[in-house]
C-alpha cells in the first residue's frame, strides 16, 4: 500500500510539484496541491448518447409516431376503404364515445372481466410462488410446468376453453351435472361467458406471475425467517409480516401489467365467441374494449372512431394510475406514517 502510494504520489503530484517550485529553487511547503483537470475527449464525452441512440430512434419511429398518427387520425373522418381522404371533424369522434352505449358496455365488460382475471390470478400466483419456493424434489420441473400455459398460444388455449365450456358436451357442465347443479350456458350468459374468458386470462397468466414472485421470494435474506420463527411467528404470519413487504416491488409491477393487459384484453374473447367475430357475443355481453375498437376500425371501417377508442383506452389508463398515485401520495402524508 505504501509502495503504490509512493509511486502514486511520485506520479502527476511530484510532476506538477516539480515545476515553479523546482524553478524557483523553493518547496511550497504547506500549500495544498491542486489536482490537474484532464481533458475529456469529445468522442468520448458523446459516445453515452449516441450509444442509447438506436433505442431512442426505435422508440420514436415504433412508440411516438404511431400515437401521433392515432391521435391525428382520431380527430378525422377516415374510413378504411379511403385512408388518403381524411375529413377534419374535430373532438366529435370523442363525444360520440360519450352517447355510445356499446362503448359503455364494452368498458363495463373490461372492468368486470380484468377484476375477475386479475385478483384470482394474482392471488394464485401468490399461493404457487410460495409453493415452489419451498425446498422439493423436481422444483424444475414444477417451475417449468407453472411456465406452460404461459407458452402456448392463445388460440391453442381459447379453443381448448370454447370445448371446455361446451354448452352440450362440454366438460364444465358434464362437472355441474355430476353434483346435481343445472347446465349454463357458458357463451350467452352475462356473467357466465365474463367467468369463461375470466378463467382463460387466469390460466395463461398465473404461471407467469408466480415466477416473478418466486424470483423476489428468493431476494428476501433467509435470516429474516429465522429471526421470525425464534420469535414464535407461524408460518402465515412469516408469510404476512416477511414475505409480502419483501415482495412490495414484484406485487406493484404485476397489478401494473396485469391491468394494462386487462384493458388491452382482444384473443381470449374473440376466440371464444368464434361465431360472434367482433360483437362479444350475441348481446356483446364479453365484447371488451379491445374487441370494440377492432369492431368499428377493420369491420364497421370507420378508422377514425377505432383511433378515438384507442386514445381513450390510454387516457383510462392515465387517470386510473393518476388516481391510484394520489392516493398513495395522500396515505403517506397521513400523520403517524413514516415518510
Amino acid at each position: 500500500m505504501d509502495g503504490a502510494r509512493d509511486r502514486a504520489g511520485a506520479g502527476p503530484g511530484d510532476r506538477a510539484g516539480a515545476g515553479p517550485g523546482d524553478r524557483a529553487g523553493t518547496p511550497r511547503q504547506g500549500v495544498p496541491r491542486r489536482p490537474r483537470l484532464r481533458r475529456t475527449p469529445v468522442g468520448s464525452r458523446w459516445a453515452p448518447y449516441v450509444l442509447v441512440a438506436p433505442f431512442f430512434l426505435f422508440f420514436g419511429a415504433f412508440g411516438v409516431f404511431p400515437l401521433a398518427a392515432t391521435a391525428w387520425t382520431s380527430l378525422h373522418r377516415v374510413e378504411l376503404t379511403a385512408p388518403a381522404e381524411p375529413e377534419w371533424v374535430g373532438l366529435h369522434n370523442y363525444a360520440r364515445l360519450l352517447d355510445d352505449a356499446f362503448f359503455w358496455n364494452a368498458l363495463a365488460n373490461t372492468v368486470v372481466i380484468g377484476v375477475l382475471s386479475t385478483v384470482p390470478q394474482l392471488l394464485l400466483a401468490l399461493g404457487v410462488a410460495h409453493l415452489l419456493d419451498v425446498r422439493l424434489r423436481g422444483r424444475g420441473f414444477f417451475r417449468v410446468v407453472a411456465l406452460a400455459p404461459y407458452a402456448t398460444s392463445v388460440a391453442a388455449a381459447t379453443l381448448v376453453f370454447a370445448l371446455f365450456y361446451g354448452r352440450d358436451h362440454g366438460m364444465a357442465n358434464w362437472a355441474l351435472g355430476v353434483v346435481g347443479l343445472a347446465p349454463v350456458d357458458w357463451q350467452n350468459g352475462p356473467w357466465a361467458s365474463k367467468l369463461a374468458v375470466s378463467s382463460i386470462v387466469v390460466w395463461r397468466w398465473t404461471g407467469y406471475n408466480a415466477l416473478i414472485y418466486l424470483a423476489a421470494m428468493q431476494t428476501i435474506p433467509r435470516e429474516l425467517y429465522e429471526a421470525a420463527a425464534l420469535d414464535g411467528a407461524s408460518r402465515w404470519r412469516q408469510f404476512l409480516h416477511v414475505t409480502l413487504p419483501g415482495l412490495r416491488p414484484a406485487l406493484a409491477f404485476t397489478v401494473l401489467v396485469s391491468t394494462i393487459g386487462a384493458t388491452q384484453l382482444f384473443g381470449e374473447p374473440l376466440l371464444f365467441g368464434s361465431g360472434a367475430g367482433a360483437s362479444g357475443g350475441a348481446d356483446h355481453q364479453f365484447q371488451t374494449l379491445g374487441l370494440y375498437l377492432y369492431e368499428q376500425g377493420w369491420v364497421n371501417l370507420h378508422l377514425g372512431r377505432a383511433a378515438a377508442i384507442a386514445w381513450a383506452m390510454l387516457l383510462i389508463l392515465v387517470v386510473l394510475f393518476g388516481a391510484v398515485r394520489l392516493l398513495r401520495g395522500g396515505l403517506a402524508r397521513r400523520p403517524g406514517r413514516a415518510s
